[in-house]
C-alpha cells in the first residue's frame, strides 16, 4: 500500500489549476491624441528614465536619490525578503524531517500498587518522518508561495513607479509655486509704483482719496497672496524631502534658488492600452495574488483526502549510561501510517468554500485594477490635451492684457482716463500671469502623471546604483 501511495503521489493534484484571466483591452484610447500625443509605442529606454525628458539635471538627481532613501521602497524590499523566506519554508515540506533526541529518566513505582521499585532509563537516537504529498497539498503550498513572491516583487516595482511620479510631481509643484511667487512679487513692485504715483498726484490735487484707497487696496490684496503661496511652497519642499527619506527641510539648500519650469517635449508616445496593461506592475501584482489564492483552494481541498506518513527511528536505550554503546542496546522503529479525517462537522468543506470566495475576490480585485489603470490613463490623456489648450489661450490672453495695461498707463499719464482704468488693467495682468504660471505647471505635472500611469520608471531604477532588485532565486 505504501508503494502504491508513493506512485500516486507524483500525479495526484487536487484543486483548480490556475489559468490567467483574459480581459480584452481596448484597441485604442478613447481620449483624443492631440497636443503632441502619439499612438506609437514608447521607447523602452526613454520610458525607463522618463523624467529626463524635462531636461532638468536636478530632477534627475532627485529621482535617483529617492530610490535609495525612500522608506516605502525599503519596506517593499523587506516584504520581498519575507516572501522569499516563506517560499523556502514551503519547499521544506518536500523533505523528510529528522530530529535528534536524548533523555535520562529516573522513575519509582508506588509501593501500594507495585513493589516501589526505582528504575533509570537512558536513550539517544534519531527520529525521522516524511509526509508523502499524495494529493498535492505541499505542491499547492509551494505554488502559492511562488506566486506571493512574484507579487511582492511586482509590489516593489509598483512603489518605484509611484515614487518616480510623486518626486516629479512635487518638484514641478515647487517650480510652479516659485514661478507664481515671482509673478506676484514683480506685480507687487509694479503696484507699489502705481500707488506711489497715485499718492503723488493726490498730494498735487489731481486725484481724490478714492483713487489712493483703491490703489492701496490692490497693492495689499496682491501682497496678501504671497504668504499663502510661501506656505504651499514650504509644504511641497517638505513632502519632497520625506519622499527622499530625509527630514523636512533637508532639501532647502538645493531648492532655495528659483528655477523656471522644465520644458515639455513636442511629442509624447503613449502606445496602446494592451501594452500599458502588460507593463504596469500593479496589474501584474494583482494577477499573481489571484494565482496564489487559487493555489490555496487546492491546499484546502487536499484535507479531504487521506494522508500518508512514513516514520522511523533508530537509537540506543539502556538502564545505565555505560551500556549505551553496546550492540544489544540498539532500538529501531519504522513503518507507514495513514490518517483520514472522516468527520469534522463540515470544517474542511467550509474552508474550501472560504478559499474559493477569496479567489473570487482576488479576481474582482484584478479586474478593478485593470479598469482603474485604464481610467487613470484616459483621464490624464484628456487633462494633458485640455491643459495645453488652456495654456495656449492664456498665452494669447497675456499678450492682450499686457497691451491693455500699456495703453491704460499711457492714457492715464496723458490725462485721458482715470487711475481706476490703470488699476483694472494691472489687476487683469496679475490674474492672467498667475493663471499662466499655474497652467504651465499643470501641463508639466500632467506629463509626469502620464508617464506614471503608463507604468514607466521602474526598470532602470530597479538596477540603479543605490538599489538592486531582489533576486527571486
Amino acid at each position: 500500500m505504501a508503494l502504491l501511495f508513493l506512485a500516486l503521489s507524483g500525479c495526484a493534484l487536487v484543486g483548480p489549476n490556475y489559468q490567467p484571466p483574459e480581459i480584452p483591452a481596448p484597441k485604442g484610447w478613447q481620449a483624443s491624441l492631440e497636443g503632441g500625443l502619439a499612438a506609437e509605442a514608447p521607447d523602452a529606454e526613454l520610458l525607463a528614465r522618463w523624467w529626463e525628458v524635462f531636461g532638468d539635471p536636478l530632477l534627475t538627481r532627485l529621482e535617483e536619490r529617492a530610490v535609495g532613501g525612500n522608506l516605502d521602497v525599503k519596506a517593499a524590499v523587506a516584504r520581498v525578503r519575507e516572501a522569499r523566506a516563506l517560499r523556502r519554508g514551503s519547499r521544506a515540506g518536500r523533505a523528510p524531517r529528522v530530529d535528534l533526541s536524548a533523555s535520562a529518566v529516573k522513575s519509582r513505582s508506588s509501593a501500594d500498587s507495585s513493589f516501589g521499585m526505582e528504575t533509570e532509563i537512558y536513550d539517544v537516537g534519531f527520529d525521522a518522518g516524511w509526509e508523502v504529498d499524495l494529493f498535492g497539498a505541499v505542491r499547492r503550498r509551494i505554488e502559492a508561495a511562488e506566486a506571493e513572491l512574484a507579487a511582492s516583487r511586482e509590489g516593489v516595482r509598483a512603489v518605484l513607479v509611484s515614487l518616480a511620479g510623486e518626486v516629479a510631481r512635487e518638484y514641478l509643484e515647487i517650480r510652479t509655486l516659485q514661478a507664481r511667487l515671482r509673478v506676484l512679487r514683480r506685480n507687487v513692485d509694479l503696484l507699489r509704483q502705481v500707488y506711489d504715483y497715485t499718492l503723488d498726484r493726490y498730494r498735487a490735487g489731481l486725484v481724490d482719496e478714492l483713487a489712493v484707497a483703491r490703489s492701496r487696496g490692490d497693492l495689499e490684496q496682491t501682497r496678501a497672496r504671497i504668504p499663502q503661496l510661501e506656505i504651499a511652497l514650504a509644504a511641497a519642499k517638505n513632502r519632497l524631502a520625506v519622499l527622499m527619506g530625509e527630514p523636512p527641510g533637508g532639501l532647502e539648500t538645493e531648492l532655495r534658488e528659483a528655477r523656471p519650469l522644465p520644458a515639455i517635449p513636442a511629442t509624447v508616445a503613449v502606445g496602446v492600452p494592451a501594452d500599458m496593461l502588460r507593463r504596469r506592475p500593479d496589474i501584474r501584482r494583482a494577477e499573481r495574488q489571484l494565482a496564489a489564492q487559487t493555489a490555496r483552494i487546492g491546499m484546502a481541498t487536499a484535507d479531504l483526502y487521506p494522508r500518508l506518513r512514513l516514520a522511523g527511528s533508530i537509537g540506543l536505550e539502556a538502564l545505565r549510561p555505560e551500556d549505551l554503546p553496546q550492540w544489544l542496546s540498539r532500538t529501531f522503529r519504522i513503518g507507514p501510517s495513514v490518517s483520514w479525517n472522516v468527520f469534522d462537522g463540515g470544517a474542511i468543506r467550509a474552508n474550501i468554500e472560504a478559499q474559493d470566495a477569496r479567489a473570487e475576490q482576488a479576481l474582482f480585485a484584478y479586474r478593478k485594477t485593470v479598469l482603474a489603470a485604464l481610467e487613470e490613463v484616459e483621464t490624464v490623456l484628456t487633462a494633458f490635451v485640455k491643459d495645453q489648450e488652456q495654456l495656449h489661450s492664456l498665452t494669447i490672453a497675456k499678450q492682450a492684457v499686457d497691451e491693455a495695461a500699456r495703453l491704460a498707463d499711457d492714457r492715464y499719464r496723458a490725462g485721458i482716463v482715470d487711475v481706476f482704468a490703470v488699476l483694472d488693467a494691472q489687476r487683469a495682468v496679475v490674474a492672467v500671469e498667475d493663471q499662466l504660471a499655474q497652467a504651465r505647471g499643470a501641463v508639466a505635472k500632467d506629463l509626469a502623471r502620464l508617464f506614471k500611469a503608463l507604468g514607466g520608471g521602474w526598470r532602470l531604477m530597479e538596477t540603479g546604483g543605490s538599489f538592486s532588485a531582489p533576486n527571486p532565486d
